[in-house]
């Protein structure tokens, strides 16, 4: 992302890991309409190993406290062997992230999922 932000990207440095990767988006309260904003998030204090969270809309206040700002909160990125593995392992950790009327969809991959005989 920091070289496509500068100018640097370039396609042939992309490499691509074997598995799959999914990502469940953690929305505000009222989201899609009037969201709510200032909600102090608590976050997993450790992730598994090839799950990470992306920030969306937050915002880390003065005091160090990250709070929501705008409708997609968090993503929970989860990578494994399969899209069944990395659904689990995302799905494990959405929990563990709190906020005031978070919401997320469940169904998220469900069509790969039911073709490839894990639903």
């Amino acid at each position: 992302m920091e070289a496509i932000a500068h100018g640097r990207f370039r396609a042939s440095s992309v490499k691509l890991r074997p598995g799959s990767t999914i990502i469940i988006v953690l929305a505000a309260g009222g989201y899609p309409g009037e969201i709510r904003k200032g909600d102090v998030i608590t976050l997993p204090a450790e992730l598994p190993v090839g799950v990470d969270i992306v920030h969306g809309g937050t915002k880390r206040l003065p005091d160090g406290r990250v709070v929501t700002s705008g409708g997609r909160v968090l993503g929970v990125v989860a990578h494994g062997a399969t899209l069944q593995d990395a659904a689990r392992r995302a799905y494990a950790v959405v929990p563990q992230v709190r906020f005031e009327g978070a919401h997320h969809r469940r169904d998220i991959g469900y069509r790969q999922l039911k073709r490839d005989g894990a639903l």
